[in-house]
């Protein structure tokens, strides 16, 4: 139980600081839409700003949903589960919690074979090329580029999506653990903002 609740405050603490940085890209983001306007306001527009602006609000969205888990500020349909005890809702979370790593799971696979193809990749196996990119016994191909008029690399916003579904799936596996450990009779802190 003692390294359950340790893993619990390792994964709580580090998306606890990442969620508070990663809640200030809503100004970047801002910031291009604001030069997007007035760059078609008072020059010739820029081609990067829509693609940017996409790009800033998948970084805040993707590293920002595991903050949103700890913080309990995720959507659940409250007709029954409000009124129920702690002791009950970690009972029924203990069990849905699993379809949710399970989707995270197959996210996480899907991605790592999505950001393996942008950087040039096109075997069948996206974990051994990761593998081999560590190791140094693969070769990075062609890298994948939009197909927009800017042609950004796409590989930058592929691996910040792979990481956010990875931290997405560690907070989930975190709240797991919490149900398991209030089951069991601990009492675990909530997170304050």
């Amino acid at each position: 139980m003692k390294a359950l609740l340790r893993f619990i405050d390792l994964v709580d603490g580090f998306n606890l600081r990442v969620g508070r940085v990663v809640m200030y890209g809503l100004f970047v983001l801002m910031a291009i839409l604001l030069w997007s306007s007035v760059s078609k306001t008072f020059f010739s527009p820029s081609l990067w700003t829509l693609e940017m602006a996409q790009f800033a609000m998948v970084a805040y969205y993707m590293l920002g949903g595991p903050y949103s888990l700890l913080m309990g500020s995720n959507v659940r349909m409250d007709l029954f589960y409000g009124d129920w005890s702690k002791r009950r809702k970690a009972a029924v979370d203990c069990f849905t919690v699993l379809f949710l790593v399970y989707y995270l799971g197959v996210l996480l696979y899907g991605g790592l074979s999505s950001t393996a193809y942008s950087l040039g990749y096109w075997g069948s196996d996206p974990i051994s090329y990761f593998v081999g990119l560590i190791i140094g016994s693969e070769e990075v191909g062609r890298l994948e580029r939009s197909s927009t008029a800017w042609r950004p690399y796409v590989w930058p916003i592929k691996a910040i999506m792979v990481t956010g579904v990875l931290m997405m799936l560690l907070q989930a596996l975190a709240e797991l653990g919490k149900d398991i450990a209030r089951l069991a009779g601990h009492s675990i802190p909530e997170v304050k903002e």
